[in-house]
């Protein structure tokens, strides 16, 4: 499946939208904290590091679809932020805030089929709208965990970033055998995900079949699901997200069972682009 290809007006409105409301909560999460705290989730990183970094990715991702890139920009700042010595939190939220709002008003002005160059399959500026919407929202994760609160997602936001990933999750850069690293594929190799908490109107279950010469993948409701699973995880929206980020779930939130190797090396593997992060 191809996210830009089938990006409407409506669809990219609601990502555009939602980088700005993820980045208000985040900011949200910010009073009393100190920039200095670590943040457990990016080994090595402490909360000023992570601002900073997701600030510099909206500026980043903005210079992109401003600019209508058609090959890749540097992106040092990104996995190298600057330090801005004597800022608090306030000031680096505000600066948060600017940088999202540079990235919307650029994903305003191209409109959803803006031709750019993008590091996922897409190549339109709605790659860029959907993947910086759910950017925001993990890396607001990892703050929250940061200073203690809970995370949480609305369940449109989640089934869409969940759906997101599992199209990263079947690309052959993700399950190809590549140099040290063992290829995914293979007999019997089904992971299933189950969200307990899915709307009512909504398929709340993932099947990832990586038993032919490529991987697939498809949303349905369980009882349209009737392949075996070699591994299966179950449990609410926003914790199956973090579970395939690989960020901590509150224990006792997602259960997992079967072939847990199999499923860790394709959580591994499903991220492979953005391992410079």
């Amino acid at each position: 499946m191809n996210p830009s290809s089938r990006e409407s007006p409506d669809r990219y409105e609601r990502h555009r939208l939602e980088i700005l409301a993820q980045t208000d909560l985040l900011r949200s999460h910010l009073s009393g904290a100190d920039p200095a705290s670590p943040v457990p989730s990016c080994p090595g990183w402490d909360l000023g590091r992570l601002l900073r970094h997701l600030g510099a990715t909206h500026r980043w991702a903005a210079t992109v679809v401003r600019t209508r890139a058609t090959r890749p920009v540097p992106d040092t700042e990104v996995n190298h932020p600057p330090e801005r010595p004597g800022e608090g939190p306030a000031e680096l939220g505000a600066w948060l805030a600017e940088g999202a709002g540079q990235l919307a008003d650029a994903l305003r002005a191209a409109g959803p089929g803006a031709a750019v160059w993008t590091p996922g399959p897409g190549g339109t500026s709605g790659f860029w709208a959907r993947r910086m919407a759910y950017e925001t929202a993990v890396h607001r994760a990892d703050a929250a965990l940061a200073v203690g609160v809970e995370f949480t997602l609305g369940a449109e936001a989640a089934l869409d970033a969940l759906d997101e990933w599992m199209e990263f999750g079947v690309l052959p850069e993700a399950v190809d055998p590549g140099p040290g690293t063992p290829g995914l594929l293979g007999p019997g190799r089904v992971l299933r995900f189950h969200a307990t908490d899915a709307p009512a109107h909504a398929p709340g279950e993932w099947l990832v079949d990586l038993t032919g010469t490529s991987a697939t993948w498809r949303r349905a409701r369980p009882a349209g699901i009737t392949a075996d699973a070699a591994a299966s995880v179950r449990g609410p929206l926003a914790d199956l997200l973090l579970f395939v980020y690989r960020r901590p779930v509150p224990a006792g939130r997602v259960e997992v069972t079967g072939d847990v190797p199999l499923l860790d090396l394709w959580r591994e593997r499903t991220g492979f682009w953005l391992e410079e992060e």
